[in-house]
């Protein structure tokens, strides 16, 4: 394996058209005017989306701004400025302009962020956030007394339109993207193993947003084609006639997959031979489990840098965290209260022994807590374990079997629909788990952990996580530490509703749940 497969991907961007690298003869390829004839092309789309965007956004904020005027009736005299009465018109006006502003500064339309991801969101969150502080700031320094429809119906409906609005587009997207509208075609250049690994993980991760029209190899002995997932990919080109690849496929990018031969200068001068076309150049970097917030660039004069902000495992953040826990917890144990009472008088009906299974669990910094969870196996099912040891179809540290015989009959549906979890309400309220984070190990996992994967342990377990929405059961041991470490170094607010969204949704079309 090449080191660069290691790599989780992240881009980096920049305008990168006709070539002076001698090119030979690109067969087997159709011109991009009748090979893309009826389709539209990623540059369009992401204009066109772009537009959307906008005209949704304005439509929002225009519509809550003019709810919350009406909210506030029509006294003048219920705003003040220094005990000037002022009308609510042009305050509504100024709130709309100051969030189309802020959505704008937080770049929450960007192209490389809007219809696939979480950071759209996020960026919408966090701007809206913004706006409540400033207005309230604003009222406090300035002695404005505005009617309370503004703070609490207006911003809080509004960015829950802003959201939902955001991700109603985005579902029109994906169906367009799924006929193969509004994809940007990219071609991936590098080594054959770096190709492959790139074009895999574009597969799994990105969802329908790009679409590989060729790939572009180094080196001298080039193959016809690419065998990726079953899929023959055409190799247009080797990495020096590229840019005459890109005009006959039509594509919209190119994406360096890890080293190439000549480096940087290489690289350098793929950019300027890219320009012309305003075609885009991809980098895809070689840092693992780095989420964007946490890359910044910093310019200098011959010398770009890429600065990496170390994970933060304390702070406000982290007490905002804890906030949510305790609310959301507290409200779910309330109303979830006569779903427990037939849950478990099920659980009894079904076999001998409790309705609550305890387990004491590994928690943050490696403190130990009694996990509840509904009882979903026999009573002796620890016991039973170490007969069905052979049998284990996990792997690493993890004990799996779809058909396991410990495992009773309402066992498996509260398994599959994730109600055996619901008394770990019970563990977040009290603080010893979170509702999003890491799956909570068993000591022997801890036992066995290496020392990177000891780094789970930083944050309290969850609830649900990165794990949970994205194949439980069906991951293999070495994708949940990654994905476990990932949301240790890289989890927001934000991208934790947006997990709680994920696993409401995965509850109801539940996959990976054994």
């Amino acid at each position: 394996m090449s080191p660069f497969q290691e790599m989780q991907g992240a881009a980096l961007g920049f305008q990168a058209p006709t070539s002076s690298f001698s090119s030979p003869p690109i067969s087997g390829i159709q011109t991009a005017g009748s090979r893309y004839h009826g389709t539209l092309s990623g540059v369009f789309w992401a204009r066109r989306y772009h537009r959307l965007v906008w005209l949704l956004d304005l439509t929002v904020i225009c519509s809550v701004a003019l709810l919350g005027h009406a909210a506030s009736g029509s006294d003048t005299a219920e705003i003040t400025i220094a005990g000037n009465g002022i009308d609510y018109l042009p305050v509504s006006a100024a709130v709309a302009g100051a969030w189309i502003g802020l959505l704008s500064l937080y770049r929450s339309r960007d192209k490389r962020v809007v219809g696939v991801g979480a950071d759209e969101f996020k960026r919408v969150f966090t701007a809206t956030i913004m706006l409540l502080g400033l207005l309230a700031m604003t009222c406090a320094v300035f002695e404005i007394s505005i009617a309370r429809g503004y703070f609490a119906l207006a911003i809080p409906l509004g960015g829950v339109g802003l959201i939902i609005s955001r991700w109603s587009l985005r579902q029109w997207l994906a169906n367009q993207r799924h006929h193969g509208h509004y994809l940007s075609r990219v071609v991936v250049l590098g080594s054959d193993r770096d190709v492959q690994y790139v074009i895999n993980q574009l597969e799994k991760k990105s969802g329908p947003v790009y679409k590989v029209v060729g790939v572009a190899l180094q080196g001298a002995d080039r193959p016809p084609s690419l065998v990726v997932n079953e899929k023959a990919l055409p190799v247009v080109s080797d990495i020096y006639s590229v840019v005459d690849a890109v005009a006959v496929t039509g594509a919209d990018a190119v994406i360096v997959a890890g080293q190439v031969e000549g480096g940087s200068k290489y690289i350098q001068e793929l950019g300027w031979q890219l320009e012309e076309s305003s075609t885009e150049l991809i980098l895809a970097t070689g840092l693992t489990n780095v989420a964007g917030p946490r890359i910044h660039s910093r310019p200098l004069e011959g010398l770009p840098l890429m600065h990496v902000e170390l994970p933060r495992y304390a702070g406000g953040k982290h007490a905002l965290k804890r906030l949510l826990d305790v609310v959301l917890s507290a409200l779910a144990l309330v109303a979830l209260l006569p779903v427990f009472a037939i849950l478990a008088v099920l659980i009894r009906l079904d076999s001998p022994g409790p309705a609550i299974f305890r387990q004491e669990r590994i928690g943050r910094g490696g403190r130990t807590f009694m996990m509840l969870k509904f009882r979903s196996m026999v009573v002796t099912a620890e016991d039973d374990l170490v007969g069905l040891l052979a049998q284990n179809e996990g792997s690493g540290l993890l004990f799996k079997m779809k058909h396991d015989p410990r495992v009773t009959k309402a066992g498996r549906w509260l398994r599959r629909y994730s109600l055996d979890e619901f008394p770990q309400f019970w563990n977040v309220l009290l603080g010893d788990m979170s509702l999003v984070g890491p799956r909570p190990p068993l000591q022997q996992e801890v036992d066995g952990y290496e020392s990177h994967v000891r780094r789970r342990l930083y944050i309290k377990p969850g609830l649900t996580g990165m794990w949970q929405i994205n194949g439980r059961s069906d991951l293999n041991w070495q994708d949940s530490v990654r994905l476990d470490l990932y949301y240790v170094e890289n989890w927001s607010i934000a991208g934790d509703i947006v997990i709680l969204w994920r696993t409401a949704k995965q509850m109801l079309k539940p996959t990976g749940a054994y």
